[in-house]
C-alpha cells in the first residue's frame, strides 16, 4: 500500500463521532479510563462531551509494565504513574486508546485494571482501529476503521493547543538495510 493511497481523516470529527457513539451508553456507573498517551488525550477532550447529563469518574494507566514485551521494549523516557482514584469495583467501565492494532496494550491495561478490583464491565473505544488483532481483543467504539499493513505506522499527535493531527509511516527496508522511514500526515 502505497501512501498516497490512504487519506487520512481528520481525527478531530473522529473524536467527535466517538463521542457521539459513546453518549448512549453513559450512565452513573461508567468510568472512562484513558490509555497513556494517546488515551488519555482522547479521554480528556471526551470528558466535556460525555458529561452533560452525568459527572463521570475517569482515571489514567500507563501500562509500561504489564506489556507482554517489556523484556524488549523497556521502560520508555515518559513513563508516568497510573491514577485510578474511584473504586472500579462492579463500575462499567470504558478504556480509551488512540489507536487499536493487536490487542496487547488492550490486554495490559485489563490485567492492570484488575489489580485495582472487579469491574461489572470493560468497553473498549479507540480514535482508529487500523486492523492486525492478534488477540481475541476487539473496540466496540471506533471512530474509523483505517486497515494498514504491517510495516505502516499511525500516530496521533497533539499540539500546544490540543488539536490532534494524524501522521501516516511507512518502514521500508532498502537494498542496503537501512530503514527509510516516509511519512504522510492529516490535520
Amino acid at each position: 500500500m502505497n501512501l498516497t493511497t490512504i487519506s487520512l481523516p481528520d481525527p478531530e470529527q473522529l473524536l467527535t463521532q466517538l463521542a457521539e457513539q459513546l453518549v448512549p451508553v453513559i450512565t452513573t456507573n461508567t468510568a472512562l479510563v484513558g490509555i497513556h498517551s494517546g488515551g488519555v488525550w482522547i479521554m480528556e477532550r471526551l470528558l466535556p462531551l460525555l458529561s452533560k447529563q452525568h459527572t463521570i469518574e475517569y482515571g489514567l494507566l500507563d501500562i509500561a509494565f504489564y506489556r507482554d514485551d517489556f523484556a524488549h521494549r523497556g521502560l520508555r523516557a515518559e513513563n508516568k504513574p497510573s491514577q485510578i482514584t474511584f473504586d472500579v469495583e462492579d463500575k462499567d467501565i470504558i478504556l480509551i486508546d488512540d489507536i487499536f492494532y493487536t490487542g496487547r496494550t488492550t490486554r495490559a491495561a485489563m490485567n492492570e485494571l484488575f489489580d485495582y478490583g472487579r469491574p461489572s464491565s470493560i468497553s473498549l473505544a479507540v480514535l482508529i482501529n487500523r486492523g492486525g488483532r492478534e488477540l481475541p481483543i476487539a473496540p466496540q467504539f471506533i471512530g474509523a476503521e483505517i486497515p494498514l499493513q504491517a510495516h505502516q505506522n499511525l500516530q496521533l499527535s497533539r499540539d500546544e493547543q490540543g488539536s490532534f493531527s494524524l501522521a501516516l509511516e511507512e518502514n521500508l527496508e532498502e537494498k542496503n538495510g537501512k530503514k527509510l522511514n516516509v511519512q504522510s500526515s492529516a490535520h
